[in-house]
């Protein structure tokens, strides 16, 4: 798989000015990102060559909300990385959710003790907890009884958040990717994690058509695909079943909210971790 790196330089600059370039990125395309550290270096974001509209970047760009914000971006080839050795130079101290579940790699050799502790090979999927829209999302499954349910992860990147819930005792999960990179990963931590009862599938929301209703549906995408695909999730869901949401700012609620409301779900709860929001809908019985 083909990938290229691209530098972006922000004028000014910080850590939330990079997250949420990150974010519009995300829209664009681009599925892999390495910040600076202090959020004043460049942003190395990384897209597939097959998947770079130069269009989508320049309506992302030209959309970037902060007046006065410059924003250069070069590209290149991507070289082969070892995306183990970036992720365990980024993130060398495992996971720890709640004091409840633990989520380290296959490079840690002291990982802490937990009730659950998911093992992950990251690769190029970038999906290892860390960022607040995950670890948020694992928090949230760690409150939630889903024994015996139907689980949905859309966009599952890893798999780390269908695997909890396996763990957790739901019955059965479906885990959805529209990249073959992740569905492929999410089957190797599946096996690394000696994990049965989850299939894979490759594919977006119409993979979801006949698809046996669920009990909870996991989505952690971004505001634009989870908007788009709202509708078609409602229609898997079980009455009174729950749609956990994230991977958007806390500013972007109030659409998720009225979208929700017209597919009859209703808010349960929300949180916000670094600006980023979670969200549980209930679709009403």
């Amino acid at each position: 798989m083909k990938y290229l790196q691209f530098t972006f330089t922000l004028s000014p600059s910080n850590s939330d000015f990079q997250d949420l370039l990150c974010a519009m990125l995300g829209e664009a395309g681009f599925d892999s990102f390495e910040p600076a550290d202090d959020g004043q270096g460049p942003l190395q974001a990384y897209i597939r060559q097959d998947a770079y509209d130069e269009k989508a970047l320049q309506k992302a760009i030209a959309a970037y909300p902060i007046p006065g914000t410059s924003i250069d971006y070069t590209s290149r080839q991507a070289e082969d990385k070892d995306w183990n050795a970036v992720w365990e130079h980024n993130y060398f101290q495992p996971l720890v959710v709640d004091n409840r579940c633990v989520v380290a790699g296959t490079m840690h050799h002291h990982v802490p003790e937990a009730e659950y502790k998911i093992l992950i090979d990251p690769r190029m999927s970038f999906g290892t907890g860390h960022h607040a829209t995950t670890s948020q999302m694992l928090s949230e499954l760690l409150k939630v009884d889903v024994t015996g349910c139907r689980v949905l992860d859309m966009g599952c990147g890893t798999g780390i958040l269908g695997i909890l819930a396996r763990m957790r005792g739901a019955q059965h999960v479906v885990a959805i990717d529209n990249d073959e990179w992740c569905v492929s990963n999410t089957n190797d931590n599946i096996a690394l994690n000696h994990i049965d009862g989850i299939s894979t599938q490759f594919g977006d929301a119409s993979a979801l058509i006949g698809q046996e209703p669920f009990d909870v549906i996991l989505a952690n995408i971004n505001r634009n695909i989870l908007l788009a695909d709202m509708a078609t999730y409602v229609s898997v869901m079980k009455p009174g079943a729950l749609l956990f949401t994230s991977g958007y700012y806390t500013d972007d609620l109030p659409v998720l909210e009225a979208c929700a409301a017209e597919h009859r779900l209703t808010l349960q709860h929300t949180r916000h971790k670094e600006r980023w929001c979670c969200t549980c809908f209930q679709k009403k019985g």
